[in-house]
């Protein structure tokens, strides 16, 4: 599905079957093919979408492409040939994912071939998920507060992907690395506009362990769309895709780990 943001850009949200929400902040009007796609730790199975962007001045119709070739491998030795179960969306039968397997993604489409790699990091317990209120200039904010400790000496990524009352909040990404809280205990505020949450809200919240290249993928989103700490005031760029072959988007191995807490 695309649409029109604010009137100025073009978006894509993606619906994967984990429900994550991803919008892909877009530069070029050119028609340009988009692949995009997780393995997680939760049992699959997985899908990978590949569609096509439209011309700005076009029907808010996002097109999935038909006929690829898609296979996943693992380091375990298994390969999966996906299936296309509805335009563009082609789905798993046996891949498994675990933590620590890297898995090769590989689609053929109309004699071209697409490839991308990523390695599922460790799991990192969450925790807990707190509230943090906060009055001021007569508004009252309420946030959400992720909590868990993050392993010494070892490079982590990670991404949060919060819901209130069963909707995704689509306005803010939320990434994070431990380049200066390495073996910290981190509580970290996921900041929204204090009007999204109110007292009674069921909050939920998806936390996510993903390699460099695709944190760097959404830092880059996070500042192309203006969203968070890093607002960026350039024209937006095209996010770096893990995706060889000159497609966008991006394919990611995380874990993914899920808690809940009603805004008292």
């Amino acid at each position: 599905m695309m649409k029109n943001r604010h009137g100025i850009f073009l978006f894509i949200i993606l619906f994967s079957s984990c429900q994550k929400v991803v919008t892909l902040n877009l530069k070029n009007t050119t028609p340009q093919l988009v692949i995009q796609g997780e393995i997680t730790d939760s049992p699959g199975p997985y899908t990978i979408s590949i569609s096509e962007t439209v011309d700005f001045y076009a029907d808010n119709v996002f097109p999935g492409i038909s006929g690829a070739i898609v296979k996943i491998s693992d380091s375990d030795g298994i390969t999966d040939s996906l299936t296309e179960t509805s335009k563009g969306v082609y789905s798993t039968h046996t891949l498994t994912g675990k933590p620590g397997n890297t898995y090769n993604l590989s689609v053929s489409l109309q004699n071209v071939q697409y490839s991308a790699i990523s390695t599922m990091p460790a799991v990192v317990p969450f925790d807990s998920l707190t509230i943090s209120s906060t009055s001021g200039f007569n508004q009252k904010r309420i946030n959400a507060v992720v909590n868990f400790q993050d392993p010494a000496g070892v490079p982590n990524y990670y991404e949060f992907l919060e819901y209130i009352n069963g909707q995704p909040f689509r306005n803010n990404i939320f990434v994070l690395s431990d380049r200066l809280s390495d073996g910290k205990y981190i509580s970290s505020t996921l900041r929204t506009d204090s009007s999204y949450i109110n007292t009674g809200d069921r909050v939920d919240v998806k936390m996510y362990t993903i390699d460099e290249n695709i944190f760097n993928y959404f830092l880059q989103l996070r500042q192309s769309s203006g969203t968070g700490a890093f607002n960026s005031t350039a024209s937006p760029a095209n996010p770096t895709s893990n995706i060889s072959g000159g497609a966008l988007g991006y394919f990611s191995a995380q874990t993914v780990q899920t808690k809940s807490i009603i805004v008292q």
